[in-house]
């Protein structure tokens, strides 16, 4: 799949930071596509393209199984419960988690 020269301008404008909170983003169930449509102005279509970029190819598919299994998580109408912030409580302003390692 051939990815835009557009998009990879608009990828290459995050910061390294920006795009390693992406990537934990779409790993994390409370983090929708909405919120990272909010965040970054990227629409679902491109974060999967993003993430296919970033991710070596045996990540990139259990990501998308995860995804697809537990969409409704991923997408704020269909997830049933409101979460109204973005970041754990317990998660630092670089997007870092206490006791993370």
């Amino acid at each position: 799949m051939a990815i835009s020269s557009k998009k990879k301008e608009k990828w290459q404008q995050l910061s390294l930071e920006d795009q390693d909170r992406l990537v934990r983003m779409g790993w994390e169930d409370r983090s929708t596509f909405d919120s990272i449509e909010y965040q970054f102005g990227l629409t679902p279509n491109e974060f999967v393209q993003f993430m296919r970029t970033q991710l070596d190819r045996k990540s990139y598919e259990r990501w998308r199984k995860r995804a697809n299994e537990q969409g409704h998580l991923k997408h704020e109408k269909t997830r049933g419960v409101k979460i109204d912030r973005f970041r754990c409580s317990r998660q630092r302003s670089d997007g870092s988690t206490k006791g993370w390692k």
